[in-house]
């Protein structure tokens, strides 16, 4: 028996025998060419057929993960589409007379290195996803590198260098038992489709990948980070208990459907959930959230070739009000820029763009897109509980302006005889230093505060949370971090509004106390973590 350490993606236990994946980079063969034309048409047939099935993935990812979750297949899509990368292949086909898998690969490792070396963490993003795509065309070009996981007949621990987004969001929970990876972070998009699916899965293995062979018996602890091979009766007898310890946990979670986020002295907490489509609003339902916390809506304008009109959105932002049936959903006005593009907003490059034109910025500087978008807002809170909130806020005098915009809209809409609920809330994000050390000032001009630990973390610590160089110093519980919490939720009480928090650490149920305890009143997760969350404070005894 031996245990291997890695990162703990996705919680749960899992009993089973060990299939690995093929890794491409151990089978690409470099070949010479002859017939060019042939070659360029081998490469564009891959091509359809990896657009087609990636359209296939996107569906079916929507109902298994939601919309949000599903952004990035196409995102997948319009990177082979794109001129510059396949321009790339082409040319090393007819230049260097190489095979198509080669002329893919070398391309798929140069742009990834491209990648990771922006500034741009959006950009940087997109290393993984080049390789995906490149994978994808390779193995449409060689159907011998399959990746084992369309062969899988009986259930399986499946272990890979890594995972695609494509290939996880694909995986048959009746087959795949859990998941192991060579590389990979908690933050990777395999491992949030992993925890969206709830598939346990152990990532980051590094050198101790090298210990794993096909066939093998293995236990995965996904909440420990551990993987354990060849175990004994022992180990094995304790680990199905924490089986069926899990088990249960998962079937108590189940019986919170109907109740309260209520502490033992009576505090109700509000548990909502993080959206960032309309198709999402069907897991916030199915997990039984108070309301929707956070709706990000720049994921309307990420999914569309230009600016969408103010009809569009107004009948997404309905169809979210009306199926949450007069449960708040708090909508955040669009924060492009930064880790989000669009190509149509045509954003200049920037050296640190997390600092740079983004947010409310991008809004009050092209008044007639945030305009647009109040608009399609506002006539949208006839039809449920609606509250608007506003990212990126560093001063007093962006409060007032918008304010400002707000009550035009209301009138152009009332002259125009267009109905709209004249009590929805107006709140701003705490994201920024500046924020928090304004708070006392802000709290006096909106109805609501809620707290983006993220970029809160990201801003307090000086530290990139994309940079892997030094992403383990990103900590939402550094003292400093809880103290820009503390303080904010100290001005909203002084002012009698409400405060939440909307950023990961709002699923931190280590935190639920001292949130619960310093006046948070609020706490917005994915969907996935609202009877987690809501078990953690009907526990709480202040």
């Amino acid at each position: 028996m031996k245990k291997i350490h890695g990162i703990g993606a996705s919680k749960g236990y899992a009993i089973g025998k060990l299939t690995l994946c093929v890794n491409i980079d151990d089978h690409i063969q470099k070949r010479s060419i002859t017939d060019i034309p042939a070659e360029l048409s081998r490469l564009d047939a891959a091509k359809d057929a990896a657009v087609e099935a990636l359209n296939a993935i996107y569906m079916k990812a929507i109902k298994r993960v939601g919309e949000a979750n599903s952004m990035i297949f196409q995102i997948h899509i319009m990177m082979l589409q794109d001129e510059d990368y396949f321009n790339t292949i082409q040319d090393a086909i007819k230049n260097e007379k190489v095979n198509a898998e080669y002329a893919v690969w070398q391309a798929g490792r140069q742009f990834s290195e491209m990648f990771s070396q922006m500034e741009d963490e959006y950009m940087r993003g997109r290393a993984a996803d080049v390789l995906d795509i490149s994978k994808r065309l390779i193995r449409n070009l060689d159907k011998t590198l399959a990746n084992g996981l369309d062969c899988l007949t009986d259930r399986s621990i499946v272990g890979a260098v890594d995972l695609m987004p494509s290939e996880t969001v694909q995986m048959d929970k009746n087959l795949v038992l859990a998941f192991v990876t060579r590389e990979g972070s908690k933050s990777s998009h395999s491992a949030i489709l992993a925890r969206t699916m709830g598939i346990p899965a152990v990532v980051g293995l590094a050198d101790g990948y090298s210990e794993l062979t096909d066939g093998i018996s293995i236990i995965v602890d996904g909440a420990a980070g551990d993987v354990i091979l060849e175990p004994d009766e022992q180990t094995l007898a304790q680990y199905r208990e924490k089986q069926q310890e899990f088990a249960s946990y998962q079937h108590e979670l189940a019986l919170l459907k109907g109740t309260k986020a209520v502490t033992k002295n009576g505090t109700v907490i509000e548990i909502n959930a993080n959206i960032g489509h309309p198709e999402d609003v069907s897991m916030v339902l199915e997990n039984d959230a108070d309301g929707i916390g956070l709706f990000r809506s720049e994921f309307l304008y990420m999914e569309s070739s230009n600016f969408p009109s103010e009809e569009d959105q107004f009948q997404a932002y309905k169809k979210v009000l009306e199926k949450m049936g007069g449960k708040r959903v708090i909508i955040r006005t669009l924060d492009l820029g930064a880790d989000k593009q669009v190509p149509y907003l045509d954003i200049p490059h920037e050296e640190n763009p997390a600092m740079g034109y983004r947010a409310i910025r991008i809004c009050l500087d092209r008044q007639e897109l945030f305009i647009t978008q109040l608009r399609a807002l506002i006539r949208a809170s006839a039809f449920g509980k609606l509250a608007i909130m506003f990212p990126m806020i560093i001063s007093v005098e962006e409060v007032k302006k918008i304010k400002e915009i707000v009550e035009k809209v209301k009138k152009d809409l009332t002259e125009e005889n267009i109905a709209f609920a004249p009590d929805f809330e107006l709140g701003i994000m705490i994201e920024t230093p500046a924020s928090v050390i304004l708070s006392d000032l802000l709290a006096k001009e909106v109805d609501f505060f809620s707290i983006g630990t993220n970029d809160l973390t990201q801003y307090t610590l000086a530290v990139d949370r994309m940079n892997h160089t030094i992403s383990k110093m990103f900590d939402s519980r550094h003292p400093a971090v809880l103290r820009m919490i503390e303080k904010t939720a100290e001005s909203a009480k002084n002012a009698g509004i409400w405060v939440g928090i909307c950023g990961e650490s709002a699923a931190d149920t280590a935190m639920t106390e001292f949130y619960v305890k310093i006046g948070i009143s609020e706490l917005s997760v994915t969907p996935s973590m609202v009877l987690e969350l809501r078990k953690a404070v009907q526990q709480i005894e202040l």
